[in-house]
């Protein structure tokens, strides 16, 4: 038996292997070639999205899914995508990747994610249902502890001070719990004109009032841009960035808050010159409760959820957060949104303030 007769059997041995793998897979597996047609599919490819080897051999994919939701995806020439409904029963959910290989062609994976979906929506509704329940006993708790007057029992004083505090800080949390539970539940917010002069204009008073004189809070003027959204939920995301600078910003510091035109849309930004964050912190800086330092985060009031909140608000905006930092020089913390979020000001906003944060 000659070398090459055996060189192919060896191939055709090791393309059987991978066949009957893929075939055992639970997710689907679609090849398509150059133009985005069918090559192959494993059987797991009929169960979630409809399409059966070799039936569907060379059947365009987003001709096949034109009307569906996983057509739409496709077309929008991402490479992941989450949450998507599946083609052959609306209530499975599918997490789609499209992997480039060879001379332009993909590989498309479809996987199951309903048990994930169905987890992460009972995890949502129970830390909803808990806050609810907690907010009402946590006032009428604060509210007893600020009918004591501290002069008539000096002794405990102290005490009494700390437990104000510290049920302020858990209604905070409730607070901004149900804030992200009902931010994690919507679809998208109204769509407003929010004038920016005004809302930047009340962002520095904040800032000021915040500082009470300990920091140099500074607003340079620039670009004039309103912006297309939730008035209530931006100036909320904007706030919260904005007292992350004061609280983590040691006296006699520099906070600065801008807004400017770019290339491809407009940005809000807040620069502090204070603490800064290690590189291997900046990207969990969004997940719920992250603290880089706990003892800081307690002693100036945090709760660890102002980030997750601001970036809820900012995909629901189709805004990106980007957080620029190095320890011992400061902070930049950038909203980032697309040219079809901005609106040219009405008569009589007067000038929006803007900056680089470069």
């Amino acid at each position: 038996m000659s070398a090459d007769h055996l060189r192919a059997r060896r191939l055709a041995r090791q393309l059987h292997d991978l066949r009957t793998v893929a075939r055992a897979l639970p997710d689907a597996l679609v090849l398509l070639d150059v133009h985005g047609a069918v090559r192959w599919c494993n059987p797991a490819a009929q169960h979630l999205l409809g399409i059966a080897w070799p039936r569907d051999r060379g059947a365009v994919l987003t001709e096949r899914f034109a009307t569906d939701e996983i057509g739409t995806r496709l077309r929008a020439s991402v490479d992941e995508h989450d949450d998507v409904a599946s083609p052959v029963d609306a209530d499975v959910r599918l997490q789609l990747s499209v992997i480039r290989y060879g001379d332009q062609r993909h590989l498309l994976l479809a996987r199951d994610t309903s048990h994930v979906v169905k987890l992460e929506q009972m995890r949502r509704d129970f830390v909803a249902n808990v806050s609810h329940e907690l907010r009402t006993p946590l006032t009428v708790i604060h509210g007893y502890l600020e009918l004591l007057d501290l002069d008539d029992v000096p002794a405990l004083a102290p005490v009494l001070a700390e437990m104000r505090a510290q049920s302020l800080r858990m209604r905070q949390i409730v607070e901004d719990l149900l804030a992200l539970s009902r931010l994690e539940i919507q679809q998208g917010l109204p769509e407003e004109r929010v004038p920016m002069a005004p809302l930047l204009e009340a962002l520095r008073r904040e800032a000021t009032a915040l500082s009470q004189g300990r920091h140099r809070v500074e607003m340079p003027a620039g670009a004039q841009v309103d912006l297309l959204g939730s008035p209530n939920e931006l100036h909320s995301a904007f706030s919260n960035l904005v007292s992350n600078a004061i609280r983590y910003t040691a006296d006699g510091g520099v906070v600065v808050i801008g807004w400017r035109r770019t290339p491809d849309g407009a940005e809000y930004w807040v620069r502090d010159s204070g603490y800064g964050i290690p590189a291997e912190h900046l990207a969990r800086l969004t997940e719920r409760f992250y603290r880089v330092s706990t003892s800081r985060s307690r002693a100036t009031g945090g709760t660890g959820l102002g980030l997750a909140i601001v970036k809820h608000v900012l995909n629901l905006h189709d805004a990106q957060l980007r957080i620029d930092s190095e320890p011992g020089k400061g902070t930049t913390v950038t909203c980032v949104f697309p040219a079809a979020r901005l609106l040219t000001p009405e008569a009589g906003d007067g000038p929006a303030h803007a900056g680089d944060p470069a």
